[in-house]
């Protein structure tokens, strides 16, 4: 499968690397073509990676993944209609607003979310929440946090949230919880307000919620 990973820090890169060693293609997209940091990961991630511009990369890929900070990801999915018009986007990001200093606040919320001002960018784009929950190490690795504990996914196309389901688990995801349509995005990204006072409190990024029933 080829895809498209839009970011190049912590959460891009990462998925990126782990989506390389699990056989995919990958190529790292970034705002500037000649981006120094993808072109470094390209060069040691081997054959099957690659990097561009967000264009490239969203034209280049069966799959894109927007990793890009909250703040920019409207403006750049704007910019990628065409190239992503028909394909799966996997959204991780968060509409996290740092101009206050930290703790962020969120600059969508309550009756919308990023993911779905997102597909109203992208009509033509199967759009699917997920990953958003979780510190970047642990999208890609769950068993750094010790025991069972639950990832979630919203979207509108049900193939679409089966296929990201498929690829949570081949990241180690035994369950992922499927919460519904994608406004239930709303949920998870305002579980952001949450988990980063968790982060405050226990001096770590390192741990998930486990739903009980």
């Amino acid at each position: 499968m080829r895809f498209a990973v839009l970011g190049t820090g912590i959460v891009g890169e990462g998925l990126a690397t782990k989506l390389v060693s699990l056989g995919h293609e990958v190529k790292l997209g970034s705002r500037v073509e000649s981006a120094a940091k993808a072109a470094a990961w390209a060069a040691q991630a081997g054959d099957r990676a690659s990097h561009g511009s967000y264009t490239k990369a969203a034209a280049f890929g069966d799959i894109a993944i927007n990793a890009l900070q909250g703040a920019a990801t409207l403006p750049v999915m704007a910019d990628l209609k065409a190239e992503l018009a028909g394909k799966l986007l996997i959204d991780v990001a968060n509409p996290l607003d740092f101009s206050k200093g930290f703790p962020p606040t969120l600059f969508i919320s309550n009756d919308r979310s990023l993911a779905e001002e997102i597909q109203k960018l992208l009509p033509q784009t199967r759009v699917v929440k997920a990953l958003n929950t979780v510190h970047a190490p642990v999208m890609v690795n769950p068993a750094l946090v010790p025991g069972d504990h639950d990832i979630f996914v919203s979207g509108n196309d049900a193939a679409a949230k089966a296929r990201v389901v498929e690829l949570l688990q081949s990241f180690g995801w035994k369950a992922p919880i499927d919460l519904g349509a994608l406004s239930t995005a709303r949920g998870t990204e305002q579980l952001l307000a949450l988990w980063l006072r968790l982060y405050a409190a226990l001096g770590t990024g390192m741990f998930n919620l486990r739903v009980v029933r």
